[in-house]
């Protein structure tokens, strides 16, 4: 299997990894979101710390050393790029999490259907990567959708924007980051979320959570929710560029629509329904080439095998 259709699969799978996170956080509604992003991360901080200690730190010592071996310009560039992609990933977190437990499930599926067009536009503009017809297509369809869709509040549209920036930016950024292995670079930015939040804890105090159901869903956010779908997305953008990852977000708010209607029992109606499958259609319209040269390699395979089989 190819690179580009491993990254493929990576991508994809993050994405509906991730929308199924509203489940786990619905069991702690009754927390604030301040308190589940402090715990999350200082969860995912421990278990990075001692993955990176007991199993990477040979690898650990050598990202180090290389960003120490920079150049002046190089090093303040890459330190600048790590810093803002732990701000900008801590900050997603949080408004997520502010608007899964204090909007609804279909507004933070909303903004995941926002994202894909800000990671995508801001890598043509931004990276110069480059858009062909059918990908512009592509987001000119999911435009259709997001207009079909946008039919919320303003302030909940306001949240659901701001989610999308801050996730969108984050993949940019990252896509700028190269040669940084992948739970190094995960370890790095949780160590600037865990700087962000402690001055916070200091300030503004809350009384330590005892509740078992609090800490088995903060446990499962943090590896299943957490770790695992962020070192699949940093996979994803070594072999693809940051607007095809950016587009198969889509597939997120498609089974965050799918688990608020089945699950949380939220009223959908039949022009969202439309609007959804036009997302999924806008999915496959942007990933045609790869998802065509995937179909084709293994056509050939299957006919090299008759082939031979024949001989």
């Amino acid at each position: 299997m190819s690179k580009k259709a491993l990254g493929l699969i990576s991508a994809l799978s993050a994405n509906v990894i991730w929308a199924f996170m509203s489940i786990p956080l619905r069991l702690i509604k009754t927390h604030h979101a301040d308190q589940i992003l402090y715990y999350r991360i200082i969860t995912c901080f421990v278990i990075c710390l001692i993955y990176t200690f007991a199993f990477n730190s040979n690898d650990f010592r050598k990202d180090i050393n290389n960003i120490k071996q920079l150049d002046s310009k190089n090093l303040r560039f890459t330190l600048i790029l790590i810093l803002l992609s732990g701000v900008f990933i801590t900050l997603n977190w949080f408004t997520f999490i502010y608007v899964v437990n204090n909007i609804n499930v279909k507004s933070a599926a909303f903004a995941y259907m926002v994202c894909p067009l800000i990671t995508a536009l801001g890598a043509y503009f931004i990276l110069k990567e480059h858009l062909s017809t059918i990908k512009f297509t592509g987001i000119g369809i999911a435009i259709i959708s997001i207009i079909l869709l946008s039919n919320a509040s303003v302030t909940d549209t306001l949240w659901a924007v701001l989610t999308a920036f801050f996730y969108a930016f984050f993949l940019i950024i990252q896509r700028k980051i190269q040669g940084i292995n992948k739970i190094n670079m995960l370890f790095f930015q949780l160590i600037i979320a865990l700087i962000i939040i402690i001055p916070l804890l200091i300030i503004f105090p809350q009384p330590f959570p005892i509740d078992p159901i609090f800490w088995f869903s903060i446990v499962i956010i943090a590896i299943v929710f957490t770790i695992l779908p962020l070192l699949l997305s940093l996979f994803a953008l070594e072999s693809l560029p940051s607007a095809t990852v950016g587009i198969l977000i889509y597939i997120n708010p498609v089974v965050s629509f799918s688990i608020a209607f089945f699950y949380f029992d939220e009223s959908v109606k039949l022009y969202q329904v439309f609007a959804y499958l036009l997302l999924i259609f806008a999915v496959l319209l942007f990933n045609s080439k790869i998802l065509l040269q995937g179909f084709n390699k293994i056509r050939n395979y299957n006919l090299n095998k008759k082939t031979a089989t024949l001989e």
